[in-house]
Parts: structure tokens; C-alpha cells; sequence
């Protein structure tokens, strides 16, 4: 969610603070702040309400060569100038990504009312913070801080009498640190420096993090001394820049034949699914008998479409749980249990939460993740990495088709293992997930006459995604998509629920966006677009015809190449995502930043 820099070295530091939150907008934020050391050894702070470039405005010439910055998802309290990061209370001054849970107890039992100004949960820390520092030894106030703290944090913390300084320490919520000739770098988000740093490490739970001009040390809470572990980038710094692409959303659409063919070219030997590189072994899925899986948003509809591929193909049975909801309940899971959780970030606090409960039950955890060494990966049993590059619109799209992919790889292998696919049957499955990347290149050159439909769509209030089998799962991400960056209501329904109700919503006008990709069922999806067709919807077809049978069943007509039932999901979703974005676009809206949300969410 928030977005944290941090700074100290030979550079001037508002410059570096300036250009970090720039790069961290993406995370999504509604106001701005930095503070650094002035000269004589003071604090100063300048934030806003609103975006980076107002921030700017009211940022003054300085050399300092010290600073933190912070972009706020708001939380507690409203967007205002006074709830915005850094707060500063006495001879402390810091930044928040997380919640603290009993900020309401701090105040009381340590009187600190009358130090805060804000509405907020954070003000709340740097105020206990500044109780406890003596005005010479940051480290003691944070180890007497820290164990009084409850809920998700990551503190960046700089110390009047120490200039030149800055302290970190964290649980749950991710912070990452680098070094290199010019200083010290501490983020929320290694794309915030990388232009100096290519070798970062993640840095540890509940340890103290001390950046100075010379370099970075950590420290466990008791003092004793930890050796980071220094990870390195394995993607080129123009992947997180545009490229020449409008937006980082248009390009991450047309980045997804690449990033298909980095998640299973590794995975596939002799023209079948092998995870041995990923020291997954093949006893994972030898006894599974059953598969849960756990997400939330867009990786959650990429693993319904796991439960629907897996369940329907092997018949092995499959529950998909939300992850903000799996710990809350009583769920069924045995030792003999598959839990496989999935993440973009591998951060998300609720997947992360839903995995640690999970661990009580089985052993056999694997992550679908897209990020190296995140939290998710670092505690599941067994970790697949996606190959999705990095992601930096908020809508998710790259790394829902990678999540997809690596399913079709999960149940071939699950086949194979149980016996239930033949050679000869998981090596022609194979080569039509192959064929995959190709077929989306061919989608995409569909793009300016999607743009085109969608013009009828901009002034729509509600719009209906329907489909059955495969095509409902798709249904489900084709509605969020669109909700999340148009703001159009969008709802998506087995079609042949619509006479159960849904249809008193359908009256004249009304965008439909009908997917019959799947044969078995569908006669039956075409019955259902009449119903709605009859009552005045506007319909989008999707489907593997070159031509419909009956020109009246839909106003436009998508034709998708030619592809086994199985694989038409992936053709199709990129449709969607295209309507979503031309229609947020032709509505003249921020397609990479929607209102409200945020890229990483950790906080529940």
C-alpha cells in the first residue's frame, strides 16, 4: 500500500526521496510527505495531501543528504495535510506502512494525548517513540518501542542528535535495503532505487536496520548481529519504465506472451512439466487428495480457474477460499492436503496469514508468487516463482495470466503423477499451453477495434459479464477489471443464473459481455444471450467463430483463434482486459492509479 524511501550518502537527498515516491505511485497514495536534516541539525518536513508533483510544489532548494519519504494509502483518519507522512512529535520523526492495532491503549497508558495533531495510528508510534529516546540512543528506544507495538509496521525513523542516520525495523509489512558508492537505500519497494542498486536484501522481521553514509547493519531486538542476504534483480531497470507505452497498464498487456514464455519455457523438458529446478518434487502431488486454494482479488480468479481446470480434468476435488476469510473460519485441511497460495507481491497480509494458519494443518504448501524472497515465499514449504517482470499499474494483468499458466503446469504434473493423463495426453496438453503466447500476439492486434466497442460503453452505469464452465471463472476477472479502473458497476454471473434473478437488471441498453468459448455448453451460453438479447442488452460476444450462425444474438462479435476449449481462456481474458482499459481511458481516467486502491496490500 504506502510507499516508503529512504536515503543517506554523498547525494543531495531530495531529489533521490523525490524521484523514489515517483517511482512508488503506483502502489496507490493520497498524499505525500519527506523529512530530512537541515544543516544545523534539525528536522524539517514538508507533505500534502494529493500527489507527488504537489509535493514538489511546496519542497524548497536544500542539501541535505538525509531523508525520508512516504506516500499514504489513508487508513486512519481522513486525506489531509495533517494526517499525512512523516509525522514528527518532539526529536522524532518517522514513516508508517501498516496498522497499529492499539494505538488507542498507547495513548492512554502512556499519556500521550496532548503530542498528537493527527487523526492517525502512526502519529501515535512516533510520539511513543519520542518518549522513550533519551536524545542519544536510537537503538534503546526502539527495543523498548517495539515489543509495546501490536498490528503490521514498517518504521523508517530518523533521530534528532543523530544526524545522518536513519532506523528501520518492520513485521509483516515488506521494507527493502541496498547499498552502493553514494550511500544507503531502504524502500518499501526495490523499483524505488534500483537506478543505484541491483543487489538488495529484504530485511528481516522484528530486526533493527541502521543506515548510515557508509553502509547498512542489522541487528536482532537483543542486539545480536545479522549478516543480510543479499538478493539480486534479474530484470532489466527499463522494465519498470514505460517504454513508449501511454501507460504501464497498456504495457503490461502487451507483455504477457513474454511473460507466459518466461514462467513455463523453464518448466517444460522433453515437452513435459518439470519442476525440479524449483525443488518441487514429484511426492508433493502423489498423494494429494485434495487442493485448497488461498488469494485474494485477481489471484484469486486465477485460482478458480485452477479449481475449475484441475476438478473438471482430474477430478480431484478443489476449494478456491478467499484469503481474508480462510482464517476466520474452521477449514478442512488434513495433512494430506495441496494448500497452494497465490500472490503477486508474496506480501499480501491476508494470503500471508491464511499460509501460517494453513502450516498448522499440512506440510505440503507451495506459493505461486511473482517476487523473489517475499514473505509468502520465504515461509511456504515450496515456492513457484511467475516470470511476470515487475507489474506497476494497479489492475493486475501480466501476472494473472503467468498465475494461470502456472496452474495448467501444476495440473499436468498433478495428471501425470496420479496417473490420470497419459504421456501422449500431457504432451499434446503441453504444447497447446505453449502455443499460448503466440495465439495472445494475435489478440493484441485486435486492439484499436476493441477501443472502437467500447465507445458505446462510456456513459453505461452497470454492465454484465456472463459464461459458463471456464468462461464463468473468466467472467469473474472480466468484472473486477473493469469495475476497478472504469468505476462502472460490473457483475459477473453463470449465465444460467440469469433467470434466477439477475435478469430484472437487463433493460435496453445495457452492455452484456458474453464469453462462449466452451463447446460442451455452448448451445446453452447462446440460449442465455438470447434472453438477454431479447430485453434490449447491448451484447459483446466472445467466441472461437469466425462468423455466428445468427447475426442477431450480439451487437459485436469478438472471433478468438481456434484453440482447445482449455486454452481459450487465456485469448479471451485479454480481451477483457482490453475493454477495461480502453473504456477507463475513453472515460479519461487514470488507468494505472484507480481511486482507492493500492498494488500491495498489507495491511488486512
Amino acid at each position: 500500500m504506502c510507499g516508503i524511501i529512504g536515503f543517506t550518502g554523498k547525494l543531495e537527498a531530495q531529489e533521490i526521496l523525490l524521484e523514489g515516491l515517483e517511482k512508488l505511485e503506483y502502489r496507490g497514495y493520497d498524499s505525500a510527505g519527506i523529512a530530512y536534516f537541515k544543516e544545523n541539525g534539525s528536522i524539517s518536513i514538508r507533505k500534502t495531501a494529493g500527489k507527488v508533483k504537489d509535493l514538489r510544489a511546496i519542497c524548497d532548494e536544500n542539501t541535505a543528504t538525509c531523508g525520508i519519504g512516504h506516500t499514504r494509502w489513508a487508513t486512519h483518519g481522513g486525506v489531509t495535510n495533517a494526517n499525512a507522512h512523516p509525522h514528527k512529535c518532539g526529536n522524532v520523526a518517522l514513516i508508517h506502512n501498516g496498522i497499529i492495532e492499539n494505538y488507542h491503549e498507547l495513548v492512554a497508558t502512556y499519556d500521550l494525548e496532548k503530542d498528537l495533531i493527527s487523526e492517525t495510528d502512526t502519529e501515535v508510534a512516533a510520539a511513543l517513540f519520542n518518549k522513550f529516546y533519551d536524545g542519544e540512543n536510537p537503538i534503546a528506544a526502539i527495543q523498548k518501542v517495539v515489543p509495546l507495538l501490536k498490528g503490521s509496521f514498517a518504521f523508517c525513523i530518523i533521530f534528532k542528535n543523530n544526524p545522518d542516520m536513519i532506523y528501520a525495523v518492520r513485521n509483516v509489512s515488506p521494507m527493502v535495503a541496498a547499498t552502493c558508492k553514494d550511500g544507503s537505500f531502504i524502500a518499501s519497494d526495490l523499483t524505488a532505487f534500483i537506478q543505484y542498486s541491483k543487489k538488495y536484501f529484504i530485511v528481516p522481521e522484528y530486526a533493527i536496520l541502521t543506515m548510515s553514509k557508509e553502509g547498512i547493519s542489522l541487528q536482532e531486538l537483543d542486539g545480536t548481529p545479522i549478516e543480510p542476504e543479499f538478493l539480486e534483480v534479474n530484470w532489466d531497470i527499463t522494465a519498470a519504465q514505460k517504454d513508449g507505452y501511454p501507460t504501464f497498464m497498456l504495457k503490461e498487456i502487451n507483455e504477457q506472451p513474454a511473460a507466459i514464455t518466461r514462467t513455463i519455457a523453464p518448466r517444460i523438458h522433453n515437452g513435459l512439466p518439470d519442476f525440479s529446478a524449483d525443488n518441487i518434487p514429484e511426492s508433493l502431488f502423489e498423494n494429494c487428495h485434495d487442493i485448497t486454494i488461498i488469494a485474494c482479488g485477481t489471484a484469486m480468479y486465477a485460482g478458480m480457474v485452477g479449481k475449475t481446470l484441475i476438478q473438471d480434468f482430474l477430478g480431484i476435488p478443489v476449494t478456491v477460499a478467499i484469503a481474508s476469510e480462510f482464517r476466520y473460519e474452521k477449514p478442512v485441511i488434513t495433512e494430506d492436503s495441496l494448500v497452494i497460495v497465490v500472490s503477486q507481491s508474496g506480501e499480501t497480509i491476508d494470503t500471508l496469514e491464511a499460509l501460517r494458519l494453513a502450516k498448522t494443518k499440512t506440510s505440503k504448501t507451495l506459493a505461486i508468487v511473482n517476487v523473489k524472497g517475499s514473505s509468502i515465499a520465504r515461509e511456504s514449504n515450496y515456492v513457484l516463482y511467475t516470470h511476470a517482470g515487475p507489474e506497476i499499474a494497479v489492475a493486475s494483468t501480466k501476472a494473472y495470466t503467468v498465475q494461470t499458466a502456472a496452474f495448467y503446469l501444476i495440473a499436468c504434473k498433478l495428471g501425470l503423477v496420479q496417473n490420470k493423463l497419459t504421456k501422449t495426453e500431457a504432451l499434446e496438453f503441453i504444447q497447446n499451453l505453449q502455443n499460448v503466447s503466440d495465439n495472445i500476439a494475435e489478440i493484441l492486434k485486435l486492439s484499436a477495434n476493441i477501443e472502437e466497442l467500447t465507445k458505446r460503453m462510456l456513459n453505461a452505469t452497470d454492465t454484465f459479464f456472463i459464461g459458463r464452465g471456464l468462461d464463468y471463472t473468466l467472467s469473474m476477472e472480466g468484472a473486477l477489471k473493469l469495475k476497478e479502473i472504469s468505476y462502472i458497476h460490473a457483475e459477473a454471473y453463470a449465465a444460467g443464473e440469469l433467470k434466477h434473478g439477475t435478469i430484472a437488471l437487463i433493460s435496453e441498453g445495457v452492455p452484456v459481455i458474453a464469453l462462449a468459448t466452451q463447446g460442451h455448453v455452448y448451445s446453452k451460453v447462446i440460449s442465455n444471450i438470447r434472453e438477454v438479447k431479447a430485453r434490449g442488452a447491448y451484447v459483446i460476444l466472445l467466441s472461437m467463430e469466425e462468423n455466428v450462425t445468427d447475426a442477431s444474438i450480439c451487437d459485436v462479435h469478438i472471433p478468438l483463434p481456434k484453440v482447445p476449449d482449455q486454452f481459450a481462456i487465456f485469448e479471451a481474458v485479454v480481451v477483457l482486459q482490453m475493454i477495461a482499459y480502453y473504456t477507463s481511458t475513453g472515460k479519461g481516467l487514470n488507468a494505472d492509479q484507480p481511486r482507492n486502491l493500492a498494488k500491495s496490500v498489507t495491511v488486512e
